[in-house]
C-alpha cells in the first residue's frame, strides 16, 4: 500500500468520528484544548485499535465479521443518538440547563467504538493485501486523534450558535453516520 492510499484511508477512517465529536463538542459547556484533546484520544486509540482486532479477525473469520459488522455499527450509534436526543429533549423545558464540562470516558469509549466499527472491517481487508498494520493503525489513529480534537473545538463554536438544541442535532448526527454506514453496506452487498 502506497504512502498515499495509506493517508487517505486513516482520512476515510476518521471522518464519522469526526462528525460525531462536533456533535459531543456542542453538548460541553465550552470545551477547552485540554478536553478537546482528551476525547481526540480516547477516538484515537481506539480507532487505532480495531484495525488491528480486524486484521486479526481476517486471519480467521473475515467473511462472517463483514456480514455484520454495519449493523453492529448502525445499532451502537442508533442507540447513542436517540439517548442524546432523549437528553436533548428533557432539557427544553428549563432555561438554566447546565451542559456537562466533559463527557464520561464510558460514554466517549462506546461512541468511539461505535464510529470505529468500518475501521475494523478496514482491518480485514489489510490482511489480503501486503501491509504493514502497525503503520496503518499508527496513522489511522493519529488522523482520528487530530480530526476529533478539532471536531469537539468545532462543537464547541456550533454549540454556542445552536445552543439547547445541540444535544439533539448531535443525536441525528450519530443516527445518521448509523444510517449512512447501513446503507453503503446494503447497496456495496447489492451490487
Amino acid at each position: 500500500m502506497s504512502p498515499l492510499s495509506l493517508i487517505l484511508v486513516a482520512l476515510a477512517m476518521s471522518t464519522d468520528a469526526f462528525a460525531a465529536a462536533i456533535g459531543k463538542g456542542s453538548a460541553l459547556n465550552k470545551p477547552n484544548i485540554v478536553i478537546a484533546l482528551r476525547t481526540g484520544i480516547i477516538f484515537g486509540v481506539i480507532e487505532a485499535i480495531t484495525p488491528i482486532i480486524g486484521w486479526l479477525l481476517g486471519q480467521a473469520a473475515s467473511a462472517y465479521v463483514e456480514q455484520w459488522d454495519h449493523w453492529i455499527a448502525f445499532i451502537l450509534l442508533l442507540g447513542l443518538g436517540v439517548h442524546m436526543i432523549c437528553n436533548g429533549l428533557s432539557g427544553e423545558n428549563t432555561k438554566h440547563t447546565q451542559k456537562p464540562d466533559q463527557h464520561s470516558f464510558w460514554l466517549l469509549a462506546l461512541t468511539a467504538v461505535a464510529t470505529s466499527i468500518d475501521a475494523l472491517a478496514v482491518g480485514i481487508s489489510l490482511a489480503f493485501v501486503d501491509v504493514n498494520i502497525w503503520l496503518a493503525a499508527a496513522a489511522i489513529g493519529i488522523a482520528t486523534t487530530t480530526m476529533v480534537t478539532i471536531g469537539i473545538m468545532l462543537g464547541r463554536i456550533l454549540g454556542d450558535v445552536v445552543g439547547k438544541r445541540a444535544e439533539i442535532i448531535g443525536g441525528l448526527v450519530l443516527i445518521g453516520i448509523g444510517a449512512a454506514i447501513m446503507l453503503e453496506h446494503l447497496l456495496y452487498a447489492a451490487a
